[in-house]
């Protein structure tokens, strides 16, 4: 069931996403609204799926993770009960913090962040390339961050 937004629904997401951490009481002021309808919105917006969760977004290279890279895979199956045992290791390996299923060349992409280089081979040697039904894998270290922006594009209403 989709849930249906208004204006003042909009403007919480935006207020939300650009500070997850301030109090009701102060994004009831921001939007408008007092903080009692405010607070019944917000949970509406949690229950509903909207607003997945919260979290404090860390600088990896400040965190002893300053190796970051993608890696493409590609599966010699694709059959159902393949992927999700692939997708099942993928939720296991740590220094895989996204991935993402794709159509074309590459089945899946996989951004992993690690602490020095000799641990990010070790992964993708020792267990992404010898995972089953891997077929392929071709890897990209990152040089800098050009854009990273983990919100999603909402209109300033």
């Amino acid at each position: 069931m989709k849930v249906r937004l208004d204006e003042t629904d909009w403007k919480i997401l935006y207020e939300l996403q650009q500070d997850g951490r301030m109090t009701n009481v102060e994004l009831a002021r921001r939007v408008g609204i007092s903080a009692p309808p405010c607070l019944r919105r917000v949970r509406a917006l949690e229950e509903g799926g909207i607003i997945r969760g919260y979290r404090a977004l860390l600088d990896e290279k400040q965190t002893n993770y300053p190796i970051m890279a993608f890696a493409m895979v590609g599966l010699t199956s694709q059959a159902e009960q393949d992927l999700a045992a692939f997708e099942d290791k993928i939720r296991n390996w740590p220094l895989v913090r996204e991935c993402y299923m794709l159509s074309g060349e590459v089945d899946f992409l996989l951004k992993c962040v690690a602490p020095d280089l000799d641990m990010f081979q070790n992964f993708i040697i020792k267990e992404l390339t010898a995972a089953d039904n891997v077929d392929s894998v071709r890897t990209s270290l990152t040089l800098r961050a050009i854009k990273d922006e983990p919100t999603v594009p909402l209109d300033e209403t």
